[in-house]
């Protein structure tokens, strides 16, 4: 279970906002765009994804934008890509066999589940799957050991 703090001096030497300052600001426009500007909670005052004796509203803010990259100068998609290739190029850390960006564990999942011929569920997944079926009174779920 993680501890809060209020000391940001102490959340930024214990790496509580990963990417430093940086990191910090990134987690405060965020704040601000979808708990402030949009009038829901922020920060301290969103409720606990844990919390199981309140069912209050999360009262959760969404903050939508849309950029025409075009505007802001030309070769956007050729800076990408570079940014993704010489991200993908680093070393990873310990234990890790490749650095990923955004969409990668995506990709990997979606062509395991096309290699498969379908979605890989966890064996309990089917169980608890097949007897809620059986309690509704309807047929249960097939596997592709049925086909």
């Amino acid at each position: 279970m993680s501890h809060g703090t209020k000391n940001l001096t102490c959340s930024l030497n214990y790496g509580l906002f990963p990417g430093g300052y940086k990191g910090y600001g990134l987690a405060m426009m965020v704040e601000l765009l979808c708990g402030i500007l949009s009038g829901s909670a922020w920060g301290p005052h969103i409720r606990s994804w844990q919390e199981t004796d309140n069912y209050s509203e999360a009262n959760l803010g969404q903050f939508f934008m849309a950029l025409d990259p075009g505007a802001f100068g030309a070769g956007f998609p050729g800076r990408v890509q570079q940014m993704m290739d010489e991200h993908r190029s680093m070393d990873p850390i310990a234990g890790e066999s490749n650095v990923l960006v955004a969409g990668d564990p995506e990709r990997a999942a979606e062509k395991t589940c096309k290699d498969l011929g379908g979605i890989p569920y966890h064996a309990a997944i089917i169980r608890d799957m097949n007897e809620f079926a059986e309690k509704m009174n309807i047929r249960p779920m097939k596997t592709l050991e049925d086909y």
